[in-house]
């Protein structure tokens, strides 16, 4: 079971996007390729112009590239 309340699809897109490089999708939304390594890992949630800039890379609605987990998200 997935315990972050933010999960992606940024690995797979990538790879049915020609297999696009971390930092070739870096390039297109103007961060590091760090920061879309720190991203795609769930390590840091990317503010909102970046996650728009990732959909948009992808020609993707928002809600296909970031996925919500409001259970995991519940106020305990």
């Amino acid at each position: 079971m997935n315990t972050q309340p933010i999960s992606n699809n940024i690995r797979k897109l990538r790879f049915f996007h020609g297999e696009m490089t971390q930092k070739e999708l870096a390039d297109k939304v103007g961060v590091t390729r760090q920061t879309i390594v720190a991203i795609e890992s769930a390590k840091y949630a990317p503010t909102l112009l970046v996650a728009f800039r990732i959909a948009h890379a992808f020609d993707a609605p928002l809600e296909e590239v970031f996925i919500y987990n409001s259970e995991a998200d519940a106020m305990k």
